[in-house]
């Protein structure tokens, strides 16, 4: 990953919540949807992105897909997101509460 891709992949507000989000663990798209308050083709777009990018990795178990940030990612992104995380904790924090799998478990 080049760190033009990070910030392109990251300049979007969706994107960026949804990086920060999963910086915490693998999630279920639904989870997502809860939590940002958005559609499910809206975060499945924005996560199609990520994907293409080679920021996330999915999973289907089921019906449901989960995400989470790949392994694959150099250590100096991981630190951009940190930062990134650390400055916007309590926006993250804020975000509607979401319901820990609950609907896909």
């Amino acid at each position: 990953m080049k760190p033009l891709t990070l910030f392109k992949c990251l300049c979007d507000d969706t994107r960026l919540k949804l990086t920060l989000l999963l910086s915490n663990g693998e999630m279920c798209v639904c989870d997502l949807m809860t939590a940002l308050d958005l559609s499910q083709p809206k975060i499945s777009r924005h996560l199609a992105l990520l994907r293409e990018q080679q920021l996330v990795v999915s999973e289907k178990r089921g019906q449901w897909v989960y995400y989470r940030l790949s392994p694959e990612l150099p250590v100096w992104a991981l630190d951009i997101i940190d930062q990134a995380l650390t400055a916007c904790q309590q926006e993250i924090t804020a975000l509607k509460p979401f319901s820990e799998g609950q609907c896909c478990r």
